[in-house]
């Protein structure tokens, strides 16, 4: 998206949503935290499980800002394929390092799937989808998606006579194709919450947010009052459907698409009429996180792996050493502690945000 073009509300949920990527990442403890900071341990759905698709949905609105009008060249589909091959690059890079001896995973073991990862492969399908398609197409696309989707993994009976579920079980399509394919690279054993079958309905998250901005950037008359009911049917809709098919992250699932894109909408028209209509002079700290939005990310958890990589101690490595000074000059709760030392961290950030803003520094993944 062009500086010139750029909507700062936009801006603004991109930077909240990397912000509360970097909240729910970096607690002082696993071991102690609050509820609405976890993802949900199968199906449901927390404010926690808002903030990847919130994500997939902004890319979906700036592939409309930065595609519309463009001549579709041979530069184009380059630029299209070098940002998206810099993405799966940058996961890929993140997945080799970890916090034990000897800092690097055999590549034997390897995850290969990965949030950046997610993120490269929707670009480069949903921008290559807008830019041969218009927008009752893409429409179409979502849709077929997100009922195909339900209908193989919930319908389509295994080989051996298995009945199909959506529980965490070896008769779970996406689970079972996931194993087959990446074998030992995936998060855990038997699933991935990147997965490649789940990366299939995540397409839709991000298509649904190209049609959002779309409609942000048209001159329809009654702009926000169109958002506010495309927000709410897509609720309506997703939690109706989770009775059939059940909302849940690990499986990006059909009902789990339409609420969350209806939560995004309803957030993003809120803050589009205090920030771009109203002219209301507030979130600029997100504003500036959203600017650079990709390196942030990255960068904090590079720095995050380090942190738990290099020792200060024979019992202490310079994450547990931070906390535990924390810990111990302060007498709330373990919960209350870990979340301060995640909120300090996100600080850290948002302040480096604004760094970057003051410089200039505008890195372009």
């Amino acid at each position: 998206m062009e500086v010139k073009t750029r909507i700062v509300s936009v801006d603004i949920l991109r930077g909240v949503t990397i912000a509360a990527m970097i909240l729910v990442n970096t607690p002082g403890t696993w071991g102690h935290i609050y509820a609405p900071l976890r993802h949900a341990d199968w199906h449901g759905l927390t404010p926690t499980d808002l903030i990847f698709p919130f994500f997939l949905f902004i890319v979906g609105i700036s592939i409309h800002y930065a595609y519309t009008n463009k001549e579709t060249n041979r530069a184009l589909y380059q630029k299209i394929t070098i940002r998206s091959l810099k993405l799966i690059g940058l996961g890929l890079v993140l997945n080799l390092f970890t916090p034990y001896l000897p800092f690097f995973v055999d590549l034997d073991t390897v995850r290969i799937p990965g949030v950046l990862q997610r993120i490269g492969i929707v670009f480069f399908i949903s921008a290559q989808l807008y830019i041969h398609t218009n927008w009752k197409s893409l429409l179409a696309i979502a849709l077929l998606i997100l009922l195909g989707y339900w209908l193989f993994i919930g319908f389509v009976s295994f080989p051996e006579g298995m009945q199909p579920t959506f529980d965490r079980a070896p008769n779970n399509w996406a689970l079972y194709i996931d194993q087959k394919i990446l074998g030992t690279h995936m998060w855990k054993p038997d699933y991935d919450p990147e997965g490649l079958v789940s990366t299939i309905p995540s397409i839709a998250t991000c298509l649904i947010g190209v049609l959002i901005g779309r409609l942000l950037s048209s001159n329809f008359s009654k702009k926000l009052q169109a958002l506010f009911a495309s927000a709410m049917l897509m609720l309506i809709l997703g939690y109706i459907w989770d009775y059939w098919f059940p909302m849940n992250k690990a499986l990006w699932t059909s009902s789990y698409v339409l609420a969350t894109a209806g939560w995004a909408t309803f957030i993003l028209t809120i803050v589009y009429y205090f920030s771009d209509i109203r002219a209301v002079k507030f979130g600029s700290i997100f504003k500036y996180v959203g600017m650079n939005a990709i390196t942030i990310y990255f960068v904090s958890s590079l720095i995050t792996k380090a942190f738990f990589i290099i020792k200060v101690s024979d019992n202490d490595n310079i994450h547990s050493w931070l906390y535990g000074q924390l810990s111990s000059t302060i007498s709330f709760s373990p919960e209350f502690s870990s979340m301060l030392y995640a909120l300090i961290v996100m600080l850290f950030y948002l302040l480096l945000g604004y760094w970057m803003y003051k410089k200039k520094l505008f890195i372009k993944v």
